[in-house]
């Protein structure tokens, strides 16, 4: 018998028990967000399960990007975290640059879970397993922009379903500060 077939009480990690899914994701992520690296462990001991870090675009969505948004200079810096029981479990995803405060943590509003993760998702049933990571991505930019409003004062929440699948909140970026001349910058 081979030595791989043997249970030897270790853990398996997810890409091991799911190597087609593994695929998958580096081939989707790989072509719609290729400033993401993939890494096959992370620091720190829960975060072991392998993840992406890096910078997604701007605007990555497939609207025309709305005028006053360049004034943001670039998108999120991410750590995408998964966890060992991913694809049943969606992955974390950790804002880096810029990183939500303290004070967020602690206030629904700005989409930030308690942990530091960005909260994509307002149900834990919008995830079934067959989801695609490319969907969370995607929020997590849009949360990068509704964090710039936020800031700016021009919206009192981050909306449920994200900028990413709504134009309503466009018209706002056109009054966020430049860099220059934020309080932030």
């Amino acid at each position: 018998m081979p030595t791989d077939d043997i249970d030897d009480g270790q853990a398996v990690a997810w890409w091991k028990a799911e190597p087609a899914r593994l695929e998958t994701d580096k081939l989707e992520i790989g072509q719609r967000f290729p400033g993401l690296i993939w890494q096959d462990r992370l620091d720190g001991a829960v975060r072991d399960a392998g993840g992406w870090r890096g910078r997604l675009p701007l605007w990555p969505f497939e609207r025309a990007q709305p005028p006053g948004l360049s004034g943001l200079g670039l998108g999120l810096s991410i750590e995408l975290v998964y966890p060992q029981a991913y694809p049943m479990v969606p992955p974390h995803i950790y804002a880096i640059e810029p990183a939500p405060e303290p004070m967020h943590l602690t206030d629904h509003r700005w989409h930030v879970n308690g942990d530091g993760s960005l909260c994509l998702l307002q149900q834990s049933n919008q995830w079934s397993g067959r989801d695609t990571v490319i969907d969370l991505l995607l929020k997590a930019a849009g949360w990068r922009i509704e964090f710039a409003l936020m800031q700016a004062e021009l919206i009192e929440a981050m909306s449920e379903n994200g900028i990413v699948s709504t134009e309503q909140l466009d018209v706002l970026l056109g009054y966020l500060p430049s860099p220059a001349t934020s309080p932030t910058a």
